[in-house]
C-alpha cells in the first residue's frame, strides 16, 4: 500500500480553479489548472454558472491526478472565492446564474437589510455586530435581500443557497457541507456564535435546512463518493477536509498567525489581514474567521487593487503592442525615473468604491493634480503609490485600535514579484515587506488544513511552521524615503473627505441617466 504523503489544495477562485499537491513541508510536487467564465449580463452585474466551478474543478483535479498517484493523497481541501454564491434546486441544478463578490445589483438595498435586521447599538449596526462586517455591498446577504425582493419566485424555489466550498464539497461526496471559515464572509454567519445568524437569516427569509452544515476548519466533512472519484480521478473515501475562504487561507499560507505580522496579498483586490485572538468589530476592518477555527483576522480591503495596474494597461496604453509583461516592466522603468510624489500627483484608487475604513460604495478612483507636465511614468508612479498609501491608511487605523504595531508584511500576489512596488510599500508603510516564495498562497493554507484533518499535525501552529512558504525577498524602508512619504500621506489622507460630496453627486446624475 503506498504512503498516503501528499495533500491537495483546490483554490476556486474568480477566474480559475486550480488543483495543488503539496508534500508534508510545504513543496508544490504537482498541480492542475483550468478557468473558470465571468459573466457580465448588465453594468455592475457579475455571473457565473455553478456547473463551471464543478467543471473547472473536475479538469484540474483530472490533471493533477494524471501527474500523481490518487493513492498518495492523504486528504484534499477547498479554498473558494468568496462573497460568491449558488441558489440551487432539490437535484442540485442552479436557479439562477451564481452571484459573484463583485457583483453590485443591490447596493439601493443595503441599508433597507441593515434596518431589516435590527437597529444600531452605541452607533454599531446589528448586522455588523454579528457578522462582524460593516454595513457594505459585497457580502452575499445583500443579493439574498434582493433575491427575495426582486427575484421571489426564485428566491422560493432555491434548496440549498451554496457558497463555492459547500457546492463543491456536495459534488465531491454528496453532502452540502462548508467551513466555518467559508460561510463567515457571505454575511449570515454569526462570527461570534459560530453558527448561521437567525437574526439575519430571518431578514432574507432563509432558514437553516436551506444553506450547508458549517464546521470547523480542519474537521473532516465527509469522503469522495463513487461519482465524485469517477469525475475527478480521486479515489472513492479520500477525506474532504473543512477549508476555508482565500483570503484567509492566503494568511495561513504565509504563516501570518500574529498580530505583529500581517499578509499583504496585492492581487486583483488589495486585501491585508491581522491575526487577533479576540472577537473585535470597527469600522477600520472587517472580521473574517481565522482558518484555524480559533482567533480571527482584522482585514482590510480595497477592491481595485491590480485591477487598476490593469484597467491602467487597458486604457493609458491602450496602443501598446508590445507583451502584457514587458509593457509592465516599461511602466516600472519609467515610474522609477519618476521623483516620489511623481511630480505633484495623487491618485486615489477607489476605482471599485472604497470599504475600510469609509463604506463607501459611490466613492470612484481619481488622478489628482494632471498637468501638462505628467506623462504615463507619473500616473504609473501615482498608481503605484496611491495604492501603497491607501495600505497606509488602513494599516494605521487597525494598529490605532489595537494597539499592536504591525512590524512587517509578508506579500502575495502578483504585485507582490515586483521589487520595485513592494519597495514603495515598505518606504510608505515604514515596515519591512517579504516576498513569500509561495505564490499560490490560498492553495498552500488549504492544503495545511487538509493536513490537520488527515492528522499529519496535531494543530495549526505546528502546520504552519512545517508548511508555510519561505521568504524569498525583502524591502526595507529607507528612513529618508519614509519620511517624504508622510508628509505626502497627511495630503492623501485628507482626499476622501473633500471629495466624498462630489462622489454622491456623482452617482446620483449617473443613476439619472436615461
Amino acid at each position: 500500500m503506498k504512503e498516503r504523503d501528499l495533500v491537495v489544495g483546490i483554490d476556486a477562485s474568480t477566474t480559475a480553479t486550480k488543483a495543488i499537491a503539496w508534500d508534508r513541508n510545504g513543496t508544490l510536487v504537482a498541480e492542475g489548472r483550468a478557468s473558470v467564465t465571468l459573466s457580465q449580463p448588465l453594468p455592475n452585474y457579475y455571473e457565473q454558472d455553478p456547473e463551471d466551478w464543478w467543471s473547472s474543478a473536475v479538469k484540474a483535479l483530472r490533471q493533477l491526478t494524471e501527474k500523481v498517484d490518487p493513492a498518495r493523497i492523504a486528504a484534499v481541501s477547498i479554498s473558494n472565492q468568496r462573497e460568491t454564491f449558488a441558489p440551487l434546486d432539490a437535484e442540485g441544478r442552479a436557479v439562477r446564474p451564481g452571484m459573484v463578490w463583485l457583483d453590485e445589483r443591490a447596493r439601493a438595498l443595503v441599508p433597507e437589510l441593515a434596518a431589516a435586521v435590527g437597529p444600531p447599538v452605541d452607533g454599531l449596526a446589528a448586522i455588523h455586530r454579528i457578522s462582524g462586517k460593516p454595513v457594505d455591498i459585497i457580502p452575499v446577504s445583500n443579493r439574498l435581500y434582493w433575491m427575495q425582493k426582486v427575484e421571489p419566485e426564485r428566491h422560493a424555489a432555491t434548496r440549498m443557497f451554496a457558497d463555492v466550498h459547500g457546492f463543491l464539497t456536495a459534488r465531491l461526496t454528496g453532502r452540502y457541507a462548508t467551513s466555518w471559515a467559508s460561510a463567515d464572509p457571505l454575511g449570515i454567519f454569526d462570527n461570534d456564535r459560530k453558527i448561521w445568524s437567525p437574526e439575519i437569516l430571518a431578514a432574507v427569509g432563509v432558514g437553516t435546512d436551506r444553506l450547508p452544515v458549517a464546521e470547523a476548519p480542519g474537521r473532516v466533512l465527509a469522503e469522495v463518493n463513487e461519482a465524485g472519484a469517477t469525475a475527478t480521478g480521486l479515489l472513492a473515501g479520500t477525506p474532504v477536509v473543512a477549508g476555508g475562504g482565500d483570503g484567509q487561507l492566503a494568511g495561513l499560507g504565509t504563516g501570518a498567525l500574529s498580530p505583529d505580522v500581517a499578509y499583504l496579498n496585492i492581487g486583483t483586490a488589495l486585501v491585508s489581514g491581522i491575526y487577533g485572538r479576540e472577537y473585535r468589530n470597527s469600522l477600520a476592518w472587517r472580521t473574517m474567521g481565522s482558518p484555524t477555527g480559533e482567533g480571527y483576522y482584522y482585514e482590510s480591503c480595497l477592491r481595485g487593487g491590480t485591477f487598476t495596474v490593469t484597467w491602467f494597461a487597458d486604457t493609458i496604453c491602450k496602443g501598446e503592442t508590445m507583451p502584457r509583461d514587458e509593457l509592465f516592466r516599461q511602466l516600472e522603468k519609467e515610474a522609477s525615473e519618476v521623483p516620489i510624489g511623481a511630480g505633484g500627483l495623487l491618485m486615489l484608487p477607489y476605482w471599485q468604491g472604497v470599504m475600510n475604513p469609509y463604506w463607501d460604495s459611490s466613492a470612484r478612483g481619481s488622478f489628482i493634480g494632471l498637468s501638462g507636465a505628467h506623462g504615463r511614468g507619473h500616473m504609473y508612479k501615482a498608481l503605484m503609490e496611491g495604492l501603497a498609501m491607501e495600505q497606509h491608511l488602513s494599516t494605521s487605523a487597525v494598529e490605532a485600535e489595537l494597539g499592536v504595531p504591525v512590524t512587517r508584511f509578508v506579500g502575495i500576489g502578483g504585485g507582490a514579484a515586483s521589487s520595485v512596488w513592494r519597495q514603495i510599500f515598505a518606504d510608505v508603510t515604514g515596515k519591512v515587506v517579504e516576498r513569500s516564495e509561495t505564490v499560490e498562497a490560498s492553495s498552500l493554507g488549504a492544503a495545511m488544513c487538509a493536513a490537520v484533518g488527515a492528522g499529519w499535525y496535531p494543530d495549526f501552529d505546528s502546520a504552519a511552521s512545517s508548511m508555510a512558504g519561505r521568504i524569498i525577498g525583502r524591502s526595507e524602508p529607507d528612513p529618508e524615503r519614509h519620511r517624504r512619504y508622510q508628509d505626502l500621506f497627511e495630503i492623501y489622507r485628507r482626499l476622501y473627505g473633500q471629495l466624498k460630496d462630489t462622489f454622491a453627486g456623482l452617482d446620483r446624475f449617473a443613476g439619472d441617466a436615461p
